[in-house]
């Protein structure tokens, strides 16, 4: 008798490495528990460490007030989110968008998701490059997709688009482009983006079979230094705009987000009607009626990029002081730098003995680096850079004699958090 438990296809996706360590480092580090322990200083996932913004509140209470016997009924996508959403989307990506274009998700990673589904069939292959967002692989395996991976060139970590060009099948159908990028905070350039465009449109010729492009955009709005935003589908119209609300209003644990098919491109209405059946039948994928509600309000919210910029600059000038090698992001809210040791995952584990929580390189698929999140306070960052200094000299020692380890390193999770 088979005794097997669990799917292979579960299996498959907890074994899966960068899943596998993030896995693990949520549910046995004791991260929850020692991110709130005092003194600890978290630069790890991008969570609010200071109180909503008021707005963003009073906009779901308002959202929560019933005004008719339907307010809490089965929802799909409600017509005035998907057009407050494209108004906005028009500013951002100056394209003719209207509501019709866009489905309302469960924030963006369930946008990825029901595109990933709708657009490939099992056995199908996704292309993305590394450092990659850490759950692209699960994503596309959880969809019987086979996940194709590019390193980025290093260090601008710019889409190595000959890389790209060579793994190229028959088979692929998804190019996942991230951009700004997390966790680099690149922003790719039209030049970039077009080359890529014309390299995909002579590929989807060649095969005979259209190759896609999913944008993961949930930073589109969070530029600085009045950079531009450009979208792979201004240049490439078989692109799907994934976004999410939660990057933009801090607010991660409220999901909502959409699918956007740009208007006018072939098969746009048959796509959409694809994306309505992977909601519903993935699990009625929809966001609830609260945060659809809120949606034309919090539309006109953000979170505080001059604050958020000063804090770049400051880690940025900062660190760069102290030695370490870091460029300053474009966009996003992390800091990439490179780690001062060749095994970030030690350095990392140093870095967490001195109560500073980062994430090692190893997690993006990208060893030698970590990431560094900006949405921590003004105030942990200015207590951290002592540590960040003091680190070096602790890595130095642990390098002169590496065999000397104390009884705080025998055991490490995946992000250096002692167990």
């Amino acid at each position: 008798m088979d005794e097997q438990v669990v799917s292979r296809r579960s299996a498959l996706i907890g074994g899966a490495g960068p899943f596998r360590m993030l896995v693990d480092f949520l549910s046995r580090s004791g991260y929850d528990t020692r991110r709130r322990e005092p003194g600890v200083l978290d630069f790890t996932f991008g969570d609010p460490h200071e109180m909503q913004l008021p707005a963003y509140v009073e906009a779901l209470r308002e959202a929560a007030l019933p005004q008719d016997e339907l307010w809490f009924a089965y929802k799909q996508s409600e017509q005035p989110a998907q057009e407050a959403a494209a108004a906005s989307l028009r500013r951002v990506v100056p394209l003719p968008w209207t509501g019709d274009d866009l489905r309302m998700t469960t924030g963006g990673f369930g946008a990825i998701t029901v595109t990933m589904k709708a657009l490939a069939d099992p056995g199908d292959e996704v292309v993305y490059a590394l450092p990659p967002w850490f759950l692209y692989e699960a994503l596309a395996l959880e969809a019987g997709l086979v996940p194709v991976k590019v390193a980025a060139i290093q260090p601008s970590f710019d889409l190595d688009l000959e890389a790209i060009a060579a793994v190229l099948t028959p088979r692929t159908r998804i190019v996942v482009v991230n951009t700004p990028n997390n966790p680099s905070g690149r922003i790719y350039p039209p030049e970039m983006l077009t080359a890529l465009a014309d390299l995909l449109e002579e590929a989807s010729t060649r095969f005979g079979r259209r190759i896609w492009i999913v944008s993961d955009e949930p930073y589109n709005r969070i530029v600085f230094d009045g950079n531009t935003f450009h979208s792979p589908a201004q240049f490439y119209p078989h692109t799907v705009i994934c976004y999410s609300y939660g990057k933009t209003l801090l607010a991660p644990g409220q999901r909502v987000g959409y699918v956007a098919v740009p208007p006018g491109v072939p098969g746009h209405d048959e796509l959409l009607d694809a994306i309505d059946t992977m909601q519903i039948a993935g699990g009625w994928l929809f966001p609830n009626a609260v945060m659809q509600y809120a949606v034309p309000d919090l539309e006109a919210l953000s979170l505080d990029l001059a604050g958020l910029t000063a804090k770049r600059d400051r880690l940025v000038g900062a660190l760069r002081e102290l030695g370490y090698e870091v460029s300053s992001p474009e966009g996003t809210f992390y800091l990439w730098p490179r780690s001062p040791i060749p095994d970030d995952e030690a350095f990392v584990a140093a870095l967490s003995r001195r109560g500073v929580l980062v994430m090692p390189g190893a997690l993006f698929e990208t060893p030698g680096w970590f990431r560094i999140c900006l949405t921590a306070t003004a105030e942990s960052i200015e207590a951290a850079l002592p540590h960040f200094a003091d680190v070096l000299d602790d890595v130095a020692a642990a390098a002169a004699t590496p065999t000397a380890a104390t009884d705080g390193q025998a055991e490490m999770s995946p992000l250096g958090t002692s167990l």
